[in-house]
């Protein structure tokens, strides 16, 4: 196992391992193992957790750098004492990292309203497969510098590089925050959810659950809609009465969010690439990783 506790270790760790051809696993929380395709068991762990913490908050901004593996649980802690909050809130729960959830790309509940994590990382800085250090992007919303190169790293499953720090965007606490569950036809669930979301006052968050799911979170044997409204007054309250006209709302309690975050869900099989696709990952790849030690076999 390696424990690297800088940047500087790190650089050298890889650099020594590509020149070795030694496969590495990249591990932060370790929430996240056995996400995709299996790593090859030949791969040594490589544990990121000294890579924490909060480098740099400027809540006037809405702007916040913290290390890779500080915990979305600590994120949540230090932002909301300055009434701000990120959006990220992915599918776990607040457990893993904040890198772990950007290189997977991982979403949540706010996804559609709010942004996918693509959309919240403002730059990174990480290392390549060869041991270069880079730091696309910025920490401002302003500056869009190597904005495509950030794009590249989220959801790149930590096969391009190890991710060191992330800035985020945040958002101000809204002045109004309510939760209700609608009992639903499951049938016609998905109509609903896309009405919700294209009204003049969408939710900020809208998942439908099945009969399952709704008696595990405690809402009955029937299927429900979760919704989360979020704004000023007034706005809640249109979007209230709008609600109320598709169904019978009933107010509940706003822990359900994370409860339903932490809820086990089903994987999801990813699409095959087509050989067009195959060829640009696999030239990516090389480009940012060429002796293909960060890793291996997680893209397939």
């Amino acid at each position: 196992m390696h424990h690297p506790t800088s940047t500087a270790d790190l650089t050298a760790l890889i650099r020594d391992a590509a020149a070795r051809a030694q496969p590495l696993r990249l591990v932060a929380r370790g929430t996240w193992l056995n996400g995709g395709a299996p790593v090859s068991t030949t791969a040594e762990p490589v544990h990121l957790d000294a890579f924490s913490g909060i480098i740099e908050y400027e809540p006037g901004d809405l702007t916040i750098t913290v290390g890779a593996a500080t915990t979305l649980a600590e994120l949540e802690a230090v932002t909301a004492a300055h009434h701000q909050w990120c959006p990220l809130a992915p599918w776990g729960g607040d457990a893993g990292s904040v890198g772990a959830t950007v290189a997977t790309a991982t979403a949540g509940p706010f996804a559609h309203a709010l942004g996918l994590p693509r959309d919240l990382v403002l730059g990174l800085e990480y290392v390549d497969g060869t041991g270069k250090v880079l730091r696309p992007g910025g920490k401002v919303v302003k500056n869009v510098a190597g904005f495509d190169l950030t794009r590249l790293l989220t959801g790149s499953w930590g096969t391009l590089g190890a991710i060191t720090r992330v800035s985020l965007r945040l958002r101000a606490h809204p002045a109004t925050v309510e939760t209700w569950a609608v009992a639903i036809d499951e049938a016609h669930a998905g109509d609903i959810v896309r009405g919700l979301r294209r009204s003049a006052t969408p939710p900020d968050a809208c998942e439908a659950l099945d009969a399952t799911l709704a008696v595990q979170l405690g809402l009955g044997a029937q299927s429900q809609l979760l919704v989360r409204l979020a704004g000023n007054a007034a706005f809640v309250a249109a979007a209230r009465a709008d609600l109320h006209s598709r169904g019978a709302a009933v107010a509940a309690d706003a822990s359900l969010w994370m409860r339903l975050r932490e809820a086990p869900r089903a994987a999801v099989a990813r699409a095959a690439m087509s050989p067009g696709v195959r060829a640009l990952n696999d030239r990516v790849k090389r480009t940012f990783d060429p002796a293909n030690i960060l890793n291996p076999g997680i893209m397939g």
